[in-house]
């Protein structure tokens, strides 16, 4: 049986999404139905199309976790994609400088590595938001364009792999490769798995529901007796070290590198995803699966269908935006609504 919440967030993931790519196709002049076939066929018929899935889908449920966690502390990370970027470029630095060492201790020390990169951005994000009151939001989107320049930068310059003509680093050793598992990639165990831990800290332990409730009140929290600012700055730290762990994971387990430009746009699917989610950890699983489906046929799409692959961001944009009106529209209509009782209130008292 799904769970209310969870059927919350499935079922105008699903409607949503059939519909609008129904009608953006056929406002281009494309078939839907050859569209379809050309998303079955790139992305579920066969062990090797549902490994591109997966593959497509990884790193997504990573930036869709980090996105979420923040939002459920009240925060926007919208930095997840320079936070995956550096996680992604040290840990390929990590994975082809420090060879030589077994598998069991090189994967998790570039797995660790690149948590801790995508964490130091969003704390330096978390302690300005708490300590000083700068909006998280304003911060992460300045930090995003010195961590893409950085990472284009590190991948064409000092770690530059020699004689290439295009900005990317050496391979990472096979010692720090993530395996595979019959075509299919192991990190996707990986993501499932912090999908679960994650749900399992925000709904029972008291880190998560002092975190849950801060996103609610931070008012109510802080005469609770909970360090407003501690939650904040945990809050966003963590946010940034899941969104490094996908990009590390996107280097060890699928590219096997860092290439820039190679990982454009995955943070930012990220904050699709967790909407989609509405903030339940075990939603974001499909809802990278239908991001990373869409990513994984887009080469068929293209061939067989002749959609361009800029049909599925438009339609993935447009389900961003349906999703989130509503969330804009209830905070406009209670600002307004408590405005008026403030009136309200203020009239009654001097009459």
């Amino acid at each position: 049986m799904i769970p209310a919440r969870l059927q919350a967030a499935l079922l105008p993931l699903v409607a949503v999404a059939v519909v609008l790519g129904v009608l953006v196709l056929l406002a281009d002049g494309r078939s839907p139905s050859s569209a379809a076939v050309a998303i079955w066929q790139g992305a579920f018929a066969d062990r090797a199309a549902w490994g591109a899935t997966l593959e497509k889908a990884t790193p997504l449920v990573f930036s869709g976790l980090a996105v979420l966690v923040a939002l459920r502390a009240g925060l926007f990370n919208i930095g997840a994609q320079g936070q995956l970027l550096v996680g992604s470029v040290m840990a390929a630095y990590a994975g082809f400088r420090l060879s030589g060492l077994p598998a069991a201790v090189h994967v998790p020390l570039v797995l660790a590595v690149g948590v801790a990169a995508g964490a130091l951005p969003a704390l330096l994000a978390g302690l300005l938001k708490a300590v000083r009151g700068v909006h998280e939001v304003i911060v992460t989107i300045m930090l995003n364009t010195v961590l893409v320049n950085l990472t284009d930068w590190l991948a064409g310059g000092p770690w530059r792999e020699p004689s290439q003509p295009v900005s990317r680093t050496p391979p990472i050793a096979p010692s720090a490769a993530i395996p595979r598992l019959g075509g299919l990639p192991l990190g996707f165990v990986l993501a499932v798995a912090m999908v679960v831990v994650s749900w399992i800290v925000l709904e029972r332990t008291t880190w998560g529901f002092r975190l849950v409730t801060m996103g609610r009140n931070p008012h109510a929290a802080h005469y609770a007796g909970m360090s407003v600012t501690w939650v904040t700055i945990a809050a966003m730290t963590v946010s940034g070290a899941l969104a490094g762990m996908g990009g590390a994971v996107e280097t060890q387990g699928v590219v096997g590198r860092f290439e820039a430009g190679f990982n454009r746009g995955l943070g930012f699917d990220g904050i699709t995803i967790a909407l989609l989610a509405k903030g339940a950890p075990p939603a974001v699983i499909p809802a990278a699966l239908l991001i990373g489906a869409l990513r994984a046929s887009s080469t068929q799409l293209q061939s067989t269908a002749q959609v361009p692959p800029e049909i599925v961001d438009v339609v993935l944009a447009i389900v961003l935006l349906l999703v989130a009106a509503p969330m804009l529209l209830r905070r406009i209509l209670g600002q307004r609504a408590v405005a008026g009782d403030a009136l309200a209130v203020g009239s009654r008292w001097t009459s």
